[in-house]
């Protein structure tokens, strides 16, 4: 996600407002250390306009 957010120029603060979350949130799942609820999660491939599984991979 972190590429993604980049490549559009938005800081974690900006993805976030944009998400309806904190900047904190943003972070946290650029970190690994959370993962999103599955609304979130749809909320944020439609954002970039690719797909959930192109965003978060399944370790």
């Amino acid at each position: 996600m972190r590429e993604l957010r980049a490549g559009k120029g938005l800081s974690q603060g900006d993805l976030g407002r944009e998400l309806g979350v904190s900047r904190q949130t943003v972070n946290a799942i650029e970190q690994g250390r959370y993962d999103p609820s599955l609304p979130l999660a749809i909320r944020i491939a439609r954002y970039f306009g690719t797909t959930v599984e192109e965003v978060f991979h399944v370790d």
